[in-house]
C-alpha cells in the first residue's frame, strides 16, 4: 500500500501525478514576502505569532517541544485506522484511489518531517522524539502493507474493467503503483510467507541502518606504525590514530596511501553484515516473485530491468576505455614529476592528480572565484532564471518563533506570476555542530488536491553545508558550492511544479533513474555563462566574472572526466553484481577486486575492503547507476532543448509541462520521450555521456 514515505535525496529520491489540479485560485501576495536576495545577506528578525505564542515546526503548531511528535503521530495513527475502514467499505471507483492517497498522506506528513528532524535538528530530544516517530509510522506501513482486507479494497478497483477504463491514466497509474507497494511486500503470499517477508523487511531495515553506521566509523591505528612526520595529518587518541576518511586531496602521497589502506582496511562485522543484507534482499524479492533485487528494484524505472543497465554500463565502459587511459597516462606522468621514487598510479591518486590537472592547466583557484559568487547574488541568480524561463519568483518570508529549527534558516515562499503561490522553500544552508555534511532535499509535505477543492501547498527542504560569512562580507561559494546550490534547488523546483492531485507521487516522488535528471540539468544552467553573466559580480567592486574566467572553469572540469566516469561506470556495475544473481560466486571483496581491475583499470589494494564504504548500497541498492543515466538525460535535454537559449520561455513551459508536472505519476521514459520528442536508445545515452567530455574548441583557442 505504501512504500515508505520515500524522503530525503542526496544529493537524494522518490513519485507524482500529471496535470495541474484545478483549485479555488491564485493563493494572494502576502505583505511579508521581501526580495530573496537580500535576505541571504542580513541576520533575520525571529517574531512571535500574533497572539504571542510560538508555533511548532513547519507552523505545526503542536511541533513547539519535542512531546508534539507523539501528539502527531497518534492522531496520523488515528486517522489511517479510519481511512482504512473507508476503503475497505467504499465501492470500486476513483474514490477508492482517493482514500488510499489520503491515507498515504496521513502518515507521510508526519513521517516525512519527523524523518529531516532526526537528523537536523540541534536539540537531542526533538532528535531522539522524531526517530521515535518514525520507527512508530513505520511498523504502521509494515501493518498495512500486509493488510488482506485493505489489498482486496484495492484488487476490486483493478478487476473491475467498466471501472477502470472510466479512470483517468493518472488515477489508474496511482492505483497500480499502490499495488505494487503491496505485491512487493508480499501481499500474495499464503500468511506463513508473508510473515517471513514482515521479518525479512524488518531484518533488511535494521540491517541497513547498521551497514550506514559501519560504513562511517573510524579505523584505528597504533601511531608509531606509520611515520611521525605524517601523523599532524590524523587526529590522536593516546597512543593511537584515528583515520576517518581517505584524504583523498592531500599533497602527500604518502598520507593518501596510508588513509586509503587504513580506513579501508576489511571489519568483519561489517562484511558481515553487508552479506547479510545482500543474500535477505535477495531473499526477499524472489518470495514475492522477482528472479534477482535487482529486478525487484528496477521496476518502474526508465532503464525498467538489470539487463538494460548491464548494456547501458557496458557499452559506456567501452566508449570511455580509451580515454580514460589517457587520462590515467597523463596523472602517471604527473605523478612521476612529483614522486619519480614512487610513480605507479595507485586508486589514492586518481582524485588528487585529476585534481592539481585541472588547477595547473586551467589555473583554476576557487578563492578568485568567490568574491563573485556571494550567496545573495547566487539566489537572485535563481530567481531570474526561474522568472524568465518558467514565470516564478522567489520571496523570502519572515518565520514564526518556532517555526525553524535554527535562526540562520530562511523560508522561500514560491511564487507564480498568474497561479500564484506554489508551495515553500527552508533553506537550512549553514554549517553547525552535530548537523550532517551532506548536501539534500527532503520533502517534509507532498502536494495534492483536497477533498474540499484546495490544494496542499508542498514544503520542502534544502540542506547544505556552507560556511557562515566572515565579518563584513557575506557569504562567498565557490564554484563548486554554487554547482551544489543550483543542482539542489533543480529538486525543490521539481517538488513545487509537480502540482499532482495525488500525494503518493508528488514532486520527486519518482523513479529513482529519473528523480535526479531536473538536479542536473541545473548543473548545465550553472556552468552557462549567459546564466552565471546576470548575477555573478564582486561582491566589493560590483565588477562582472569575465568570460575567460568561465570558459575556463567550464573547461577544467574535462580534465580527466572520463576516468572519473569511469569510475562511477565501476561503482554501477559492482551495485549490479552483488544484487543479481544468488549466491554470489565469489565473496563481496574478490567481486571488488575483479571488476575494480575489469572496468576501472587501476589496481586492486591487498587487505582494503571499499565496498564496506560503499554507504550508497543502502540508498540506491540496484539502483546507483542512475546518477549516470540521470546524467544522460539531462545533458540530451540541454542540448535540444536550452544550450541555444537558456531563458526560452516556451522551452521552460515545455519542460515544465512534459517533465515536471507529472512527478511519479507518468511512465518516466514517457516524460523523457515528451521533452525529446523520441525515445532515446541506449546508444543515444552512452553518446550523450561521452560527447559532454570534449573539448569545447572555441573556449580552448580563446584561453590559449
Amino acid at each position: 500500500m505504501l512504500a515508505g514515505c520515500r524522503r530525503a535525496l542526496p544529493a537524494a529520491l522518490s513519485r507524482a501525478l500529471q496535470g495541474r489540479a484545478a483549485g479555488p485560485g491564485p493563493r494572494a501576495v502576502s505583505t511579508s514576502w521581501c526580495p530573496v536576495g537580500a535576505a541571504f545577506d542580513a541576520k533575520q528578525q525571529l517574531r512571535g505569532s500574533a497572539a504571542g505564542r510560538e508555533t511548532g515546526l513547519f507552523g505545526v503548531p503542536e511541533l513547539s517541544c519535542p512531546e508534539g511528535f507523539q501528539e502527531a503521530q497518534d492522531r496520523a495513527l488515528q486517522e489511517s485506522e479510519q481511512l482504512v475502514q473507508m476503503a475497505c467499505s467504499a465501492p470500486p471507483g476513483p474514490e477508492t484511489v482517493m482514500i488510499f492517497d489520503q491515507l498515504s498522506d496521513s502518515l507521510c506528513r508526519v513521517a516525512d518531517l519527523a524523518d529531516f528532524v532526526k537528523i537536523a535538528h540541534p536539540d537531542f530530544a526533538f532528535r531522539e522524539a522524531a526517530e521515535e516517530a518514525c520507527r512508530n509510522i513505520g511498523t504502521m506501513v509494515e501493518k498495512l502493507n500486509t493488510d488482506v482486507e485493505l489489498c482486496q479494497s484495492l484488487r476490486r478497483l483493478l478487476a473491475d474493467e467498466v471501472v477502470m477504463n472510466s479512470l483517468d491514466p493518472e488515477t489508474r497509474r496511482v492505483a497500480e503503483l499502490f499495488m505494487f507497494d503491496f505485491e512487493i511486500s508480499g501481499i500474495h503470499l499464503d500468511e506463513e510467507k508473508r510473515k517471513k517477508a514482515v521479518n525479512l523487511n524488518v531484518r533488511i531495515l535494521d540491517l541497513c541502518n547498521e551497514f550506514l553506521t559501519g560504513a562511517h566509523l573510524p579505523n584505528k591505528i597504533d601511531k608509531h606504525v606509520l611515520p611521525e612526520h605524517i601523523w599532524c595529518n590524523f587526529s590522536a587518541e593516546g597512543n593511537y590514530l584515528q583515520i576517518a576518511g581517505l584524504h583523498a586531496d592531500c599533497p602527500d602521497d604518502l598520507v593518501r596511501e596510508a588513509a586509503y589502506k587504513i580506513f579501508l582496511h576489511p571489519n568483519t562485522e561489517q562484511l558481515r553484515r553487508l552479506e547479510e543484507l545482500l543474500a535477505s534482499r535477495n531473499s526477499l524479492a524472489q518470495l514475492v516473485g522477482y528472479d534477482t533485487f535487482a529486478h525487484r528494484a528496477l521496476q518502474g524505472t526508465m532503464a525498467k530491468n538489470p539487463e538494460t543497465v548491464r548494456e547501458f554500463l557496458e557499452k559506456l565502459s567501452d566508449q570511455l576505455s580509451k580515454r580514460t587511459q589517457k587520462d590515467f597516462e597523463i596523472m602517471t606522468k604527473m605523478k612521476m614529476k612529483l614522486n619519480p621514487q614512487n610513480s605507479k598510479l595507485m586508486p589514492w591518486d586518481h582524485p588528487y592528480y585529476s585534481g592539481l590537472l585541472r588547477a595547473e592547466r586551467y589555473n583554476i583557484d576557487p578563492g578568485l572565484y568567490c568574491p563573485f559568487f556571494s550567496l545573495g547574488a547566487c539566489m537572485e541568480g535563481l530567481n531570474s532564471l526561474f522568472s524568465q524561463l518558467l514565470g516564478i519568483s522567489l520571496y523570502a518570508e519572515q518565520t514564526q518563533k518556532g517555526e525553524v529549527w535554527s535562526e540562520d534558516v530562511r523560508k522561500l515562499a514560491v511564487v507564480h506570476e498568474t497561479e500564484g503561490l506554489l508551495g515553500y522553500i527552508y533553506c537550512d544552508f549553514f554549517q553547525r555542530p552535530d548537523k550532517p555534511h551532506q548536501d539534500c532535499h527532503f520533502t517534509v509535505r507532498g502536494g495534492r488536491l483536497k477533498e474540499n477543492g484546495e490544494y496542499q501547498l508542498p514544503v520542502v527542504v534544502l540542506m547544505l553545508s556552507l560556511p557562515h560569512s566572515a565579518r563584513g562580507a557575506p557569504t562567498l561559494l565557490s564554484p563548486g558550492m554554487m554547482e551544489n546550490l543550483f543542482h539542489e534547488m533543480g529538486h525543490a523546483m521539481h517538488s513545487m511544479l509537480g502540482r499532482t492531485r495525488y500525494q503518493h507521487v508528488t514532486g520527486t516522488r519518482c523513479a529513482t533513474d529519473f528523480a535526479e535528471v531536473p538536479s542536473i540539468l541545473m548543473e548545465y544552467f550553472a556552468n552557462d555563462y549567459r546564466v552565471v553573466n546576470q548575477f555573478a559580480r564582486h561582491y566589493k567592486t560590483g565588477q562582472p566574472l569575465p568570460k575567460n574566467m568561465v570558459s575556463r572553469l567550464c573547461e577544467s572540469k574535462k580534465v580527466c572526466a572520463a576516468a572519473d566516469m569511469q569510475l562511477q561506470v565501476f561503482y554501477a556495475a559492482l551495485d549490479q553484481i552483488y544484487h543479481g544473481k544468488h549466491p554470489l560466486k565469489k565473496s563481496t571483496t574478490e567481486i571488488l577486486k575483479e571488476t575494480q581491475e575489469k572496468v576501472y583499470g587501476l589496481p586492486y589494494v591487498p587487505n582494503t575492503a571499499w565496498q564496506l564504504r560503499f554507504s550508497h548500497l543502502v540508498g540506491y541498492g540496484a539502483k546507483y547507476y542512475s546518477y549516470l543515466m540521470s546524467r544522460a538525460v539531462a545533458s540530451m535535454v540541454w542540448k535540444q532543448c536550452f544550450a541555444q537559449d537558456p531563458f526560452d520561455r516556451a522551452m521552460g513551459e515545455r519542460y515544465r509541462r512534459e517533465m515536471l508536472a507529472h512527478g511519479g505519476g507518468k511512465e518516466p521514459i514517457l516524460m523523457v520521450q515528451g521533452m525529446l520528442q523520441k525515445s532515446p536508445s541506449v546508444e543515444d545515452l552512452v553518446d550523450a555521456l561521452v560527447s559532454d567530455l570534449d573539448q569545447d574548441f572555441e573556449s580552448f583557442i580563446m584561453d590559449s
